[in-house]
């Protein structure tokens, strides 16, 4: 059961945290109030190392994430990160279950909280920014602009299965100019690439792939839909990546450059 997060004394045993992008200023502060008084923390793979050290003296801190290429089962893992939530729990202790991002973004926070609701132990999220988001603030690529785009849509690359349906939905929202934010796209270029071209057809579409966004090394690469591949292999970004895709989909500091009115 959700229990209101705004008097400490009552708090949940357990939260679900986002980190936000990895920024460590970034951070919400009530997120940084759960790290600080946290017995026990859980966190993921891209949580960086400047937010960990924000964590309690003496927490627990239990390694749960997963990375590109890991061979462990995903529902084996998951099921051990519910079953660690609430092992601790159950023993009075403040749980923190830290995400990268913001937890209801292409996490398993929701199979987290049904998994703690069965097993009536008192929870609360607190949200975090996602890195799509950050990604386009930090390197000044309006998602929505006036007269340009009203809308975005936040999706993943991790299959890229689209059928016929979501490829006339997706090429009309292209055409539209609405704003992909794509998430998990890097290891599956060639075929997110083979099937933007196909739904876009000759329209200009712009590719910004920003790596490692909000940290030390965050890098910014922009081209055209057809010469997205060839930039990114040049560039050698390291993931993480987000996408950024659209007819306006360019940072305002290069829309000169291609232009972009």
């Amino acid at each position: 059961m959700p229990v209101s997060p705004t008097n400490d004394i009552l708090l949940p045993l357990v939260s679900i945290v986002g980190a936000g992008p990895g920024a460590v200023d970034l951070l919400t502060l009530r997120a940084l109030r759960r790290l600080e008084q946290a017995d026990v923390v859980l966190y993921d793979n891209l949580v960086s190392a400047e937010i960990m050290a924000l964590c309690a003296p003496g927490a627990v801190l239990v390694y749960a994430g997963k990375k590109y290429g890991d061979q462990l089962d995903p529902e084996q893992r998951q099921q051990a990160i519910n079953e660690t939530m609430v092992a601790h729990a159950r023993q009075g202790k403040r749980v923190v279950r830290l995400k990268s991002g913001e937890p209801f973004i292409f996490g398993r926070a929701a199979e987290e909280i049904r998994y703690l609701r069965e097993q009536q132990v008192p929870y609360e999220v607190v949200p975090g920014l996602t890195a799509g988001i950050a990604a386009a603030s930090l390197t000044h690529i309006p998602l929505t602009e006036r007269n340009h785009s009203n809308a975005v849509l936040l999706c993943t690359a991790h299959t890229a299965n689209y059928d016929f349906e979501q490829l006339d939905a997706l090429a009309n929202m292209l055409h539209t100019g609405t704003t992909l934010v794509m998430y998990m796209g890097l290891s599956n270029l060639g075929r997110v690439v083979e099937t933007l071209r196909a739904a876009a057809g000759p329209a200009a579409i712009y590719v910004s792939a920003i790596s490692e966004v909000s940290g030390p090394g965050q890098r910014l690469v922009t081209a055209l839909l057809p010469d997205i591949e060839a930039a990114l292999a040049e560039a050698k970004l390291p993931m993480p990546v987000v996408f950024i895709i659209g007819k306006y989909a360019c940072s305002l500091d290069e829309a000169a450059a291609y232009l972009i009115p």
